[in-house]
């Protein structure tokens, strides 16, 4: 699904990531995690094609992303990748399925059509009475589902999540964390998420450690630690 390979990143004299090398499985829920400063977020960055390494490449069912021309790329990005981010981004001045139907008529989808996907997701989500409250009218945890909707409205490949439940109370924690394995069984999404949250790195299927920009070990239900990678691959 996702192939990775020798991703080096660096800002000025700062070498942020030093090769990575991982690969992804469709369907799979993977977590990243290591301290402030690991590369973490630069990671999911240049996975989700908003950013370029400087070296490496990186391929999403097939494609090169790392090698197609900005329109193209964006293109590439809409349709193919969802993003959801720690305080939601949705609109203010747009209602719940408004923000929603955004990434759907970017990509062309007529309005008609974008609204009825945006509501079957309200649907599934729970909140088909809120899809005409705005976001100061909703709640942390409703807010974060809708930019979870917003994320899915393109069917994308791969949802991408930087520290999706930080801002969120214990509560509303484990009910997004539980969104992400029922959105995997309904529709086979691939979840790539940057979290500090140990709860819920412990339930996804793979944690991915990063430290001083490698990865160090990888971590999967009722596995020890692998051990120290020192070349950042798995």
């Amino acid at each position: 699904m996702i192939d990775i390979k020798g991703i080096t990143k660096s800002f000025g004299s700062l070498q942020v990531l030093k090769g990575i090398d991982l690969h992804i499985d469709k369907g799979e829920i993977l977590s990243i995690v290591g301290p402030s400063g690991a590369g973490k977020t630069t990671l999911l960055q240049i996975i989700g094609t908003l950013d370029k390494p400087d070296g490496g490449q990186v391929c999403i069912d097939g494609v090169e992303v790392s090698r197609l021309k900005s329109n193209k790329l964006s293109d590439f990005r809409n349709r193919h990748i969802g993003f959801v981010f720690q305080f939601h981004q949705l609109l203010p001045e747009f209602t719940a399925i408004e923000n929603i139907m955004i990434p759907a008529l970017i990509a062309g989808t007529s309005k008609s059509e974008a609204r009825e996907k945006a509501m079957q997701l309200l649907q599934f989500m729970g909140l088909e009475e809120r899809a005409q409250h705005k976001p100061a009218q909703l709640s942390g945890g409703e807010k974060q589902r809708i930019a979870v909707a917003r994320a899915l409205v393109n069917d994308p490949d791969v949802i991408l999540a930087d520290e999706p439940s930080g801002s969120l109370d214990s509560k509303n924690k484990q009910e997004l964390h539980q969104l992400f394995f029922d959105l995997r069984e309904k529709m086979g999404q691939t979840f790539v998420i940057v979290t500090h949250d140990e709860q819920l790195a412990a339930i996804t299927d793979r944690t991915i450690h990063l430290k001083d920009g490698m990865i160090i070990h990888t971590e999967t239900p009722n596995q020890e630690d692998n051990g120290e990678d020192t070349t950042g691959s798995i």
